[in-house]
């Protein structure tokens, strides 16, 4: 508690310490209100223009260009941008009061509203890089443009971040009018498609009123773009793949503001991102175990022992008991089911999750023949996403689908590690102050209680606790007759599409008039929530009404104007203004008189079915009653079959009921049960914490090491000339295979022959190569000396061959697919290894620590085979051209071909790739730039419209490589298994999602992430070598 009051009080403090801005802004407003619109949109342009020069970027140093250490550069580069930012900070705190007083102006003339003076506030906090709780009804939408517009003066850009794409398209047409009337640019991005605001933008689709189609690039070069935070994610980690830097399209990550940045920060915090590709068929195995496991027999509830498997509902997770698996393989046939092949195990543990853990209506529903995720906390569909490990495709052979293939992943990074890239973030939420430690610690945010601008007078009444579920639910329809009849609105919340589903069903039969909305019926929401807050209304709503919606005591008017259009025929993004504006006249009348009846009736009143895992949840659903000092009441209706009850405390409260002697039908309504179910609620929490905390410390282990490879990849792209670096990676791979066959003093002891034939597969071969001529310079640094001259005079008559220009191509293209491929590789083999870390707690190692130093030795092998990966392709690259070449070598034509061709080949971001998605993913039809990896490397010629790979000649789409040439990598193992990109989202905390064993991914030089040993089997790389030198294979014949 001493915490708590700590907090109050530097709460107060703070909040008085922004007084100054209010009262500044309040002193410019008179100014601001005599100026005309021209005038006021003058005083911005000329405030903005000194912004901009204030914010011209210092030059870097020499040292942060040039210092050979990475780490170095980098450092100095994060202390010029601290610099530079805490100069802009200053700089923005002197205008805020003057700007916010414009921005205010602006939204008086154009929407007819005025900032309330705790908005204000409000801004402020969010300028200054902290989270502002906000009531709900408080105005957070109209809170997030002030501070947006201030920081889209620096001319870096703004992003705000949605929750989902409906918000990302509502809110900058709602605020529009207003960035528009100051200048202000403002883009928006979601999952398919991005606009610019542009008012009388013709559309015949009234969703999209006032937006302009761009190009995504376009979109984030507006001033502030909005969007979700899984798109930025997404494009972030595409931009990190394409082949050249105009294919990219985000901006510097500047300055973000996250609207419910509790459930992006916290809630989605275990959710990674994942780009994958596709991996191998297994179809079969899913089905077979999908028809096996519902014969196993879970333990009783309470059971000690006894059962084929057992849930543990505290850790969400099941396991096979002794009797399961020996059955399991009666089942197959098999002895050892997990010694027989280790993908008979995983398939086994996959379907039995999706047997007894994830259930229809509650964790996924079926539609169009496809398995759509429902969230648990907003309880919206999420189309595109996919779990991760196979899981998906179990619940798909569960449901009897098609199961698509597994993936493997090309690229992947957290929520918590994206959104720490952005220089100053910040956001707000109407519940934040139970994750405040969380969110200092794993972000450095600071958490600012905003006041309300009324007082809140809802009435929060206690739980009321029923033995079983049917009691429950009749009590609880009770009451909603009670509340009907009594002229309130009703809205309840339900935790799963089934509830919802059962509790309908009952109204019904009671002939009580009522409305769902949940995952199933989500089109149907801006209507929905529309007419809720009508007197006598019903809504039964899964958690998605939590968020982002504002129910209107009477209705709202907007809603009811456009369904009204809608039942005449008439389409309202069509119709004349003058008769949208009589039909919402109409509406405005009929919800005016309506408000004042619910009003008087005690407003909207809240069910609650059932306890969230966490108090911010179910403070979410309340929060929907009482906006603006409105009245209102809530109340949680609960059974001790409820799921939390059931694993936290019901044994408690079942003694408490049986001491009480009370009937099924008899709530209890105690202090001590209300303490009981808050504890519960607690120690979810506090679980939950640990494990995105765990999630944190594993995934910065992997996110130094992405930001070194994509800086790395960055400096590729931008560098106009690579043959240094091509030399020097070329000189290590001599020295290295001239140390190795040739290393010791004593010549009788070389093995020339092997060198010369390593050479020969480098593509060094020809004169000045063979053993005799090797042998004739006498010395081993004469050798290597001759080699180095030979390799460069290669690299020059190459670069004549092809001309300067497209051999620069080359040189990237090639460099780019090597660290794209390895890196793609040693993201399954981090992700391998992160899944069986654990078992080395119990041999008393910490898991973490191992973890760490595996993936570094992991990281410093990668270095070796990016040099030996390039080494090894950079000669083996022919490129033909059409019938009727340039002759001077440098046709812009021929390079951009080059590039089409390798990114069409991997189907890349430039034309329309095809996109699917692994754990939790995101179906996208933009690609994924270079990321497909597979495509691009097989093996031999490439001319125009023919790739060989493999030795097997495919015709490829000639659109990929008209009138230019297409460039491959030769592979001297069996192509790799390559597919559409898939962007995901995984649920586990795992680095990624990877494709399990067997998946392939592309090696350094093309080949699969598995070997094959001289008889035809398979080989992976950290397996020891079938010649059984005692080398792993990727150390002898994997090089």
């Amino acid at each position: 508690m001493r915490f708590l009051n700590r907090f109050v009080d530097s709460n107060d403090r703070e909040v008085r310490r922004l007084q100054h801005v209010v009262d500044e802004t309040n002193a410019f407003e008179p100014e601001y209100e005599a100026k005309s619109d021209l005038e006021i949109r003058e005083a911005f342009a000329a405030l903005k223009a000194e912004v901009i020069e204030a914010a011209t970027e210092d030059e870097p140093s020499d040292d942060e260009l040039h210092h050979p250490e990475l780490e170095r550069r980098r450092e100095l580069k994060r202390d010029r941008r601290k610099r530079e930012n805490e100069r802009l900070q200053t700089i923005l705190d002197d205008v805020m009061p003057e700007v916010f007083a414009m921005a205010r102006e602006a939204m008086r003339r154009t929407l007819e509203m005025r900032h309330f003076d705790v908005q204000l506030i409000g801004a402020a906090v969010l300028h200054q890089g902290k989270i502002a709780e906000m009531r709900t009804g408080e105005g957070k939408t109209l809170v997030a443009p002030l501070a947006a517009i201030l920081n889209s003066m620096t001319g870096r850009g703004v992003h705000v971040v949605t929750v989902n794409d409906y918000l990302a398209r509502r809110d900058p047409q709602w605020m529009g009018p207003v960035f528009h009337f100051l200048g202000v640019s403002v883009g928006m991005i979601t999952h398919d498609a991005s606009f610019v605001f542009e008012p009388d933008y013709p559309t015949t689709d009234e969703r999209l009123l006032n937006l302009r189609p761009v190009s995504r690039r376009e979109a984030y070069a507006a001033d502030i773009t909005y969007g979700t935070n899984n798109e930025y994610g997404f494009d972030y980690l595409r931009d990190n793949m394409v082949l050249e830097l105009d294919q990219r399209v985000q901006r510097e990550r500047s300055f973000a503001i996250v609207d419910e940045v509790d459930n992006i920060l916290i809630d989605e915090a275990r959710t990674p991102l994942i780009i994958s590709g596709q991996a191998e068929e297994s179809g079969d195995l899913y089905f077979t175990f999908a028809r096996l496991v519902p014969r196993l027999k879970g333990r009783p509830e309470g059971a000690e022992d006894g059962g084929d498997y057992f849930i543990d509902l505290k850790d969400k997770a099941v396991s096979p008991t002794e009797d399961g698996i020996t059955k399991m393989e009666g089942f197959l046939g098999v002895e050892n089911l997990y010694d027989t092949d280790p993908r008979l195990a995983r398939h086994f543990e996959q379907a039995l999750r999706a047997h007894a853990l994830y259930k229809r209506d509650r964790d996924y529903i079926v539609k169009d023949g496809e398995i759509v995720i429902v969230d648990e906390f907003t309880g919206r569909q999420m189309p595109g996403r996919r779990w991760s490990e196979g899981l998906h495709q179990a619940v798909e052979a569960k449901e009897g689908l098609r199961v698509q293939r597994e993936s493997v992943t090309l690229a992947t990074i957290t929520f918590q590690n994206y959104f720490r890239l952005y220089d100053k973030l910040s956001g707000m939420t109407g519940t934040a102050m139970t994750e405040a430690e969380e969110l200092h610690k794993i972000y450095k945010l600071e958490v600012v209680a905003i006041p309300t601008h009324r007082e809140m007078i809802r009435d929060d009444e206690a739980d009321l606790v029923f033995r079983d579920e049917p009691a429950k639910f009749n009590a609880l329809i009770d009451e909603i007759v009670d509340m009907q009849e009594a002229g309130r609105p009703v809205l309840v919340g339900t935790i799963t599409v089934e509830k919802s589903e059962m509790l309908a069903t009952m109204l019904k039969r009671r002939g009580i008039k009522h409305e769902v909305l949940n995952a199933k019926f989500h089109e149907k929401e801006s209507g929905i929530v529309a007419q809720a807050g009508r007197s006598g209304a019903v809504t039964i709503a899964t958690n998605m009404a939590g968020r982002g919606t504002d129910i209107l005591l009477g209705g709202n008017p907007a809603g009811l104007a456009s369904e009204a259009l809608h039942k005449q025929g008439l389409n309202p993004a069509e119709v004349e203004p003058e008769v949208y504006e009589a039909a919402l006249a109409e509406a405005r009348a009929l919800t005016g008189a309506d408000h004042d009846q619910v009003i008087v009736a005690g407003g909207l009143h809240i069910i609650g079915t059932e306890r969230h895992d966490s108090r911010r949840i179910d403070n979410q659903l309340r929060g929907r009653a009482g906006r603006q000092g409105d009245p209102g009441s809530s109340r949680f209706y609960l059974s001790l079959e409820d799921d939390l009850m059931k694993r936290f405390a019901s044994e408690r409260v079942t003694g408490l009921m049986e001491r009480l002697g009370l009937d099924d039908d008899v709530a209890i309504e105690s202090r001590l049960v209300s303490k009981t179910i808050e504890s519960a609620q607690s120690r979810v929490e506090g679980f939950n914490f640990d494990i995105r905390k765990r999630v944190v410390e594993y995934d910065d282990v992997i996110n130094k090491q992405r930001e070194t490879i994509y800086a790395e990849r960055d400096k590729v792209l931008h560098n106009e000339d690579l043959t240094e670096t091509v030399q020097a990676f070329l000189d290590e791979e001599i020295d290295s295979l001239v140390n190795t066959h040739i290393g010791g003093d004593d010549p009788e002891a070389w093995t020339l022959e092997a060198l010369t034939a390593a050479l020969n597969t480098m593509g060094l071969s020809g004169e000045g190569t063979t053993p005799d001529e090797l042998w004739e310079l006498g010395t081993r640094e004469a050798i290597a000396d001759h080699l180095r001259a030979l390799a460069d005079d290669m690299l020059e008559a190459k670069a004549a061959e092809v001309g300067e220009t497209d051999w620069k191509m080359v040189e990237r293209l090639v460099l780019i697919r090597t660290i794209d491929s390895l890196w793609v590789e040693h993201l399954t083999e981090v992700d391998d290894m992160r899944r069986g870390i654990g078992l080395r707690g119990y041999a008393q190692q910490d898991p973490l620590n191992e973890f760490k130093r595996e993936a570094f030795q992991l990281y410093d092998e990668l270095g070796e085979l990016i040099r030996h990966g390039v080494a090894s392709s950079i000669f083996r690259v022919t490129v033909t051209r059409p019938e009727s070449p340039s002759t001077d070598g440098g046709d812009p034509a021929v390079g951009a071909a080059l590039a089409r061709g390798a990114a069409a080949l991997s189907g890349g971001r430039p034309g329309s790739g095809n996109g699917s998605a692994g754990s939790g993913s995101t179906t996208d039809g933009r690609g994924a730039g270079g990321a497909a990896l597979g495509g691009a490397v097989g093996a031999g010629t490439v001319g125009a419209g023919t790739s060989v790979a493999g030795g097997a000649a495919d015709r490829i789409p000639a659109a990929a490589s008209v009138g230019g040439s297409a460039i491959v990598r030769s592979a001297p193992a069996p192509p790799p298994t390559s597919g559409p990109m898939r962007e995901s989202l995984g649920d586990q905390p795992v680095v990624g999602g990877g494709a399990g064993p067997g998946a392939a991914g592309a090696s350094a030089d093309g080949g699969s992430r598995l070997g094959f040993t001289p008889s035809g089997a398979r080989i992976g790389r950290n397996d020891p070598c079938w010649c059984e030198s005692g080398a792993k294979y990727k150390k002898c014949h994997g090089r």
